[in-house]
């Protein structure tokens, strides 16, 4: 068995850090004259007393953390945070069971943004608060996760990304301290700048605070039962448009631009073609609804690029009932679902990279075939990608298909109908958020799903913001005989 008491140490931290965050819509509820206020505060003391009893109590622990235990820590810490930060759900006036809380915590964390409340309008600010604080610090973590953890954990060819501070016995972790103060600072600036834009643009100024959040996040929450589309702002729906892309791109990218110059986004290999997909899609989708929908060009414009942009990153925002676009939008949306973003990003998905390396290994595979005697390597960013990485990247896509094609026959087996199952298997695993039909769609909740469904479901939206190995690693007996 692995030594977890390093992994007892740094949950601890991160309760502390949960606990401490509660205590914001305390504060609100506390000052809109809810009584839910005296909610936030007793969730707070009981996440600040667990995560203070297991960082003082593990306290000197080793700072070297092996990769079984990497491995334990990045699971656990997913599963464990949605749990206390559910906390509040359950206790708050608002209804809702543990299964649901629990559904909406993971939801937040993994910035999915699907949700099972409705009457949203309605709710106390520091609920609506508490969900969008939950996908922003979900957000920020997921990107150091990506750069400083899954790299050393060679999941699904992130090794492809190792920072220049990783060791390179791997037996330790990254320092990661600077990078995660940059990262930080990077990621409250662009949060500011994001608030500062939909404030002006005239959303009210706590909607605009949960919508940034959301939105930075590539998460999908909003504070509206009808989304973003409450507004009816092609302005804000601009600004947020933007602003997804943003949260798509690498945010080591942002580090590097601060000194080179936004010139080193399009050098970029994984940025330049992230970009190209999203000119595309928009392109594309605007020609669709103009031609074969009849909308105004530039309404065309504002509804498919921002819904279309929505679903690519994985924020899951909508502006309009886009399951009234015909089956050939559907498909194409549950195709953009899995295409996802950049590594290092807030986004989840494929990632752009990976179906890079698929086409360059196809591309190499195919010249083999042509030119037997040939020497052709497939390359990323102009380099030879070494043949572990693609093989791993090979190994995330069968698991990727398997892992779709599993939880949409638990899903159907369990009562939901064959759509409602497979965009439910797609957009948790994904982490976008709605789904495609009338139940789990745009303009529908995840509250009428059967318990059982919400338990999967919550399941698969760890297995999507974890890469699938990292937590399918752990039901291996020889994990755990090291």
């Amino acid at each position: 068995m692995p030594d977890l008491r390093i992994v007892a140490y740094v949950l601890g931290l991160l309760l502390l850090l949960l606990g401490g965050t509660m205590l914001v819509p305390a504060a609100v509820d506390a000052v809109n004259g809810s009584a839910n206020w005296t909610v936030f505060l007793g969730s707070s003391a009981l996440t600040l007393l667990v995560g203070g009893l297991l960082a003082l109590g593990f306290r000197g622990s080793s700072t070297a953390i092996d990769r079984r235990q990497a491995f334990i820590l990045v699971t656990a810490a997913w599963v464990v945070l949605p749990l206390f930060a559910a906390v509040p759900l359950v206790r708050a006036d608002i209804a809702l069971s543990f299964t649901d809380a629990f559904f909406e915590a993971m939801s937040g964390l993994t910035t999915t943004g699907s949700t099972v409340i409705t009457g949203l309008d309605d709710l106390p600010r520091g609920i609506l608060l508490w969900r969008a604080m939950l996908q922003w610090l979900g957000g920020v973590g997921i990107i150091l996760m990506a750069m400083a953890l899954l790299p050393l954990l060679q999941v699904g060819g992130m090794q492809l990304f190792r920072l220049e501070s990783s060791d390179a016995s791997e037996k330790t972790l990254p320092r990661t301290a600077a990078f995660a103060g940059w990262i930080g600072g990077i990621y409250t600036g662009l949060s500011l700048i994001c608030f500062g834009l939909l404030w002006w643009a005239g959303m009210p100024a706590f909607d605009a605070v949960a919508h940034t959040m959301s939105t930075i996040a590539t998460a999908g929450f909003s504070t509206k039962d009808a989304s973003v589309g409450h507004f009816d702002s092609a302005t804000i729906e601009a600004i947020i448009v933007c602003f997804m892309v943003v949260g798509g791109l690498p945010f080591t990218l942002y580090l590097l631009a601060l000194k080179a110059g936004p010139k080193v986004f399009w050098r970029d290999a994984q940025a330049r073609a992230f970009i190209v997909v999203v000119i595309t899609i928009i392109a594309a989708t605007t020609l669709w609804l103009h031609l074969s929908r009849d909308y105004p060009l530039f309404d065309a414009l504002r509804y498919g690029s921002f819904n279309m942009i929505s679903m690519l990153t994985g924020t899951g925002f909508a502006s309009m009932d886009y399951g009234q676009w015909g089956g050939f939008a559907l498909t194409a949306i549950l195709f953009v679902m899995l295409i996802g973003g950049c590594a290092g990003s807030t986004t989840c998905g494929v990632k752009i990279f990976r179906w890079q390396v698929i086409v360059s290994a196809l591309t190499a595979w195919t010249r083999r075939l042509l030119h037997p005697h040939g020497l052709f390597t497939p390359q990323f960013q102009n380099k030879p990608i070494s043949a572990s990485i693609t093989e791993s990247v090979m190994a995330y896509f069968f698991l990727l298909m398997a892992s779709l094609s599993v939880m949409s026959v638990a899903l159907a087996a369990v009562g939901l109908d064959y759509l409602t199952a497979v965009s439910g298997a797609v957009t948790s695993l994904s982490n976008v958020g709605p789904g495609l039909g009338a139940t789990i769609g745009p303009t529908g909740t995840f509250a009428d799903l059967p318990d059982a469904a919400k338990w999967l479901l919550s399941f698969a939206m760890l297995l999507g913001r974890l890469d699938l190995f990292t937590v399918l690693v752990l039901f291996t007996p020889a994990f755990w005989r090291g």
